[in-house]
């Protein structure tokens, strides 16, 4: 029998990370510092085959359901920033449903994600707000990324997430968010806590699914 590893190293902050729990043959982690559950990154999908997954999803811009999912960012978009403003959607995917919308509104938004629309040239600039919707789950490398997207924001610029946050009254057997291969890394309130302070926002807030990141004003 194979002996079960007890520690691993978190992902998003280097600390020592106890063994949660397996779900799906797969191993979770714990972190004991900034307290993201993460999965055992020797189980990770190849990016080849992550990229085979999100051709997989149906990602219809003019799907209402999915118009309405993306709703909670289209709304706070609109209700701070004005059309003259410069967005960016981080991870866009397949079907860039909040830039179409914004779009509508006469939003201009650009469109970067490392399998669909990779281009780097955009990730040479600062926006006013940066878009992550169903995206920092994904992150192979949680430090980097949140490194890269404080870096481009604006001073007073917002980093606008959708995600759902885990806690110790799910119950992670049943919870549909770790049935996902991509999803690497699951977050709590402490966890954004971490990020906010270590990647020196201002602030953050969390509401639901929705999760702002802003700027410290220079």
């Amino acid at each position: 029998m194979t002996q079960q590893v007890s520690t691993k190293e978190c992902i998003l902050c280097n600390s020592n990370s106890s063994y949660y729990k397996s779900n799906r043959g797969i191993d979770y982690f714990r972190c004991e510092k900034c307290e993201s559950l993460f999965m055992d990154p020797e189980s990770r999908l190849s990016l080849e085959e992550e990229k085979r997954r999100y051709l997989q999803h149906n990602n219809d811009v003019n799907d209402i359901r999915y118009q309405n999912f993306v709703k909670p960012i289209v709304n706070f978009v609109i209700e701070h920033f004005e059309p003259v403003t410069i967005g960016l959607d981080f991870g866009c995917g397949t079907g860039p449903v909040i830039s179409k919308l914004l779009c509508d509104r006469a939003y201009k938004t650009a469109l970067f994600d490392p399998f669909f629309y990779p281009d780097h040239e955009l990730l040479k600039t600062q926006y006013d707000y940066i878009i992550c919707c169903e995206v920092m789950e994904h992150f192979r490398t949680p430090a980097t990324e949140f490194n890269i997207l404080r870096s481009l924001l604006k001073p007073e610029g917002a980093l606008i997430c959708m995600t759902e946050l885990w806690s110790e009254d799910k119950d992670f057997d049943k919870w549909h968010y770790n049935n996902d291969p991509t999803h690497h890394i699951f977050y709590n309130k402490n966890t954004l806590k971490w990020i906010s302070k270590k990647f020196n926002f201002s602030s953050y807030n969390s509401d639901d699914r929705l999760v702002v990141f802003k700027t410290v004003l220079n």
